[in-house]
């Protein structure tokens, strides 16, 4: 169900940081239209560290109503708080969510045994496909593949985003958990190296400002036409450089905010892009032909 180019979505905002819904369904229009083939709502490009429980619920249930079942929809739901990820994860379920997107409990630092743990219950407690969402940088601890290889024997444990830039880990993983574990790069700058050692699809911040691009780079790869694929990559590498070169997702929702695709606003304690910033994405767009 998830492959190909999936959209780890921004939550747009009002100038004061309040949640523009209209804007949000709007954006995931424009995600199908353009090609995107799943959508991610509140992961962490989602703000969703910022998000109240009742915002969380709605950016979940928006999503899911604007996506009316043509792509399948991962809420994020994770959380270092095993019952808060078990809750947000069976609202995701109620909600009629395909997958929920677990991040590794953050600042925690639980033990190889703790993460297990934590994944077990929430897969024991909601009968809902989980992906692993192994993002060593921002959660600071890195899951084995021994300790996946140990979730991925549990029925609702299908797969991984996986956020290391470890160009190895895709072949371990695949061998300690089997060909259909789902493995996807967290990753834009490493998505074709990821797919050519055994990934199937790559969950990308880029693909909220070049959702058309990213689908064309995918569908170039299943094709087997390397040279187009790899000339997309290089169209984009600039853009990828350009939207991390300050903490995601601020560079993102400015780029964003050049398309018309609601504010740059993000919440505290995310601060405005600076100016250098600001030029270098308007920069990166219009080298890639996304800004006139």
């Amino acid at each position: 169900m998830f492959s190909g180019s999936l959209v780890a979505l921004i939550t747009p905002m009002q100038a004061d940081g309040s949640l523009d819904l209209k804007a949000f369904t709007d954006f995931v229009e424009w995600q199908v239209a353009e090609g995107t083939q799943g959508l991610i709502p509140v992961g962490t490009t989602g703000e969703s560290p910022t998000l109240s429980h009742e915002e969380h619920h709605l950016v979940v249930e928006h999503c899911i109503a604007a996506a009316r079942g043509r792509v399948p929809v991962m809420a994020g739901t994770g959380s270092n708080s095993t019952a808060e990820a078990i809750d947000l994860t069976r609202h995701a379920k109620q909600a009629g969510a395909d997958a929920a997107l677990v991040v590794t409990p953050y600042y925690n630092k639980p033990t190889q045994e703790g993460l297990y743990r934590h994944y077990m219950a929430i897969a024991d407690a909601v009968d809902l496909p989980v992906f692993i969402y192994n993002i060593p940088g921002r959660s600071v601890i890195d899951m084995t593949v021994e300790t996946m290889a140990r979730l991925a024997k549990h029925p609702n444990i299908v797969g991984v985003k996986d956020a290391t830039a470890k160009l190895e880990r895709p072949v371990h993983t695949r061998l300690a958990c089997g060909a259909d574990f789902i493995q996807l790069s967290g990753e834009d700058h490493t998505v074709l190296p990821y797919l050519a050692a055994g990934g199937h699809g790559c969950i990308s911040v880029t693909a909220n400002i070049a959702p058309r691009l990213c689908r064309a780079m995918h569908d170039a790869w299943a094709a087997g036409r390397l040279k187009e694929a790899i000339a997309i990559q290089d169209r984009l590498t600039p853009v990828h450089d350009a939207l991390f070169s300050e903490t995601s997702p601020g560079p993102v929702k400015f780029a964003a905010s050049l398309l018309g695709r609601g504010t740059d606003a993000c919440r505290l304690p995310l601060a405005p892009i600076g100016e250098a910033t600001g030029a270098r994405v308007r920069a990166a767009m219009q080298g890639a032909g996304l800004l006139n």
